[in-house]
């Protein structure tokens, strides 16, 4: 394995976990919508459950994200969890505020109340995808940070490589009007996601009766915010670099030319759109279907994988710097060392075990719940 493959291999499986990130976020789009979704307070106790089983499926695989991007990525990690730590710490603040409501809004001495802590699933339900999303944005839009590998050579006692280019730290984010674009696309996308788990999990018709209501004011947002920021992206300028001297270069219409040249890249996005769309059709049209999630679902991280690849593949600058365009960060300048990647790249032939293990784990979650079980009508 050539240092090139391991580069590529893994943004490779960084791309995946995010996906897969994003696909567990149905959990935040749930409980976003609980209270369009259930009315009365054994409703909500169906929903609560239903996602109170599954959050840390999806915490797990934000830290796992993290790791891995650390692990493989470390500039990026120290530059953007470094410099735009804001962002990052308010994440991180609303999935805590999410694993503290599971653990105490139904216990005794609560004073706060089980209404507030709903209300701090809610919050992380909306602004956990939406800043997410938003940084997720920035790997096409960019943001102002400078590198300076040169400060290893200081020899100061804590040399400091990269450094955000303003006080903002990662603030300035929210005012870039696309990367809100892709905030809100993966908002609504997590929402609706959330109904479709909600449908598929609950067997009550009133709840699934005002999910289908809410996937129709979920999905349309979301469809409408993605294709805007699709062809944005498609038509701006990228940023690229010369693989022989590492120089960062503006390219017209990079990501256009990145999907044109990876044929491949380009199919698995168009198939995961349209198995996103056919979750949501067929649960919206047949009545006795209500297992939109999968299609959706698998649909989703195929469009998202397809995106990261975009990003970072075919000699491109996955995270560009506005303040200095050489800080640019590749998959190149930015990754671990040949034997750190060759020994991880051992490590990771687990991963499938890993995906088995979680895959029996669901499948025990939903045994042990029989009074809410999914229904078996409309299963192909």
């Amino acid at each position: 394995m050539t240092y090139d493959f391991l580069q590529h291999y893994w943004w490779f499986l960084v791309s995946l976990l995010g996906a897969l990130l994003v696909f567990m976020m149905f959990v935040q789009g749930a409980n976003g919508a609980m209270f369009c979704i259930a009315r009365s307070e054994d409703e909500r106790r169906l929903v609560v459950g239903a996602t109170g089983r599954k959050w840390e499926l999806t915490f797990t695989t934000l830290v796992t994200f993290g790791g891995a991007f650390f692990a493989s990525f470390p500039l990026f990690y120290s530059t953007s969890f470094g410099g735009a730590y804001w962002i990052w710490m308010i994440i991180l603040l609303t999935f805590v505020l999410q694993a503290v409501s599971y653990e105490f809004q139904n216990k005794l001495g609560n004073i706060l109340g089980q209404k507030t802590f709903r209300r701090f699933l809610i919050l992380n339900g909306l602004l956990g995808p939406l800043l997410i999303g938003g940084a997720v944005g920035t790997f096409f839009n960019g943001s102002n940070f400078v590198v300076d590998k040169m400060g290893i050579a200081a020899g100061e006692i804590s040399p400091i490589i990269s450094r955000w280019a303003n006080a903002s730290h990662g603030l300035d984010v929210l005012l870039d009007p696309w990367t809100i674009v892709m905030g809100l696309a993966v908002m609504f996308l997590a929402r609706s996601l959330g109904v479709l788990y909600i449908v598929h999990n609950i067997d009550n018709e009133n709840i699934r009766s005002r999910g289908n209501v809410q996937l129709i004011w979920s999905a349309l947002p979301f469809v409408l915010l993605f294709v805007a920021f699709l062809v944005h992206v498609l038509l701006k300028d990228g940023f690229g670099y010369v693989p022989d001297t590492g120089e960062i270069v503006v390219v017209p219409h990079k990501y256009l030319g990145n999907f044109v040249e990876m044929w491949y890249v380009a199919l698995m996005l168009v198939v995961g759109v349209v198995l996103y769309l056919y979750g949501v059709v067929r649960t919206l049209v047949a009545k006795r279907f209500f297992c939109g999630i999968w299609y959706s679902g698998v649909g989703t991280v195929l469009a998202v994988l397809s995106l990261l690849l975009c990003a970072g593949w075919n000699n491109t600058a996955y995270y560009p710097s506005l303040a200095d365009l050489q800080s640019s960060l590749t998959i190149e300048n930015s990754c671990s060392s040949e034997f750190t990647l060759s020994v991880m790249s051992v490590v990771s032939i687990l991963i499938p075990f890993v995906v088995a293990y979680i895959a029996y784990v669901w499948h025990l979650i939903e045994r042990k719940n029989p009074s809410e079980q999914p229904a078996t009508e409309g299963k192909n």
